[in-house]
């Protein structure tokens, strides 16, 4: 069973005005982190708080079976 994650991003203001939702598959938190901790677009200096954000994130059972993968990011 998969789920889709939409994550908050994780730099936290005023450090950045960055902001943005991530959109993931994975089938579980911590094949969730291990996909974002591994993406060289993100900002390495908060790999500490993708967790905590992908425990809050909302998560969506998907009926069909999907790679995980990072599906979209909107980041500003």
């Amino acid at each position: 069973m998969k789920y889709l994650y939409i994550i908050d991003y994780w730099v936290p203001f005023p450090s950045s005005e960055y902001g943005g939702v991530i959109n993931v598959i994975a089938k579980d938190d911590s094949e969730a982190f291990e996909l974002l901790s591994k993406e060289e677009g993100f900002d390495e200096t908060y790999i500490d708080r993708i967790m905590p954000n992908v425990i809050k994130a909302q998560k969506l059972k998907l009926v069909d079976d999907y790679d995980s993968n990072i599906i979209d990011a909107f980041i500003t």
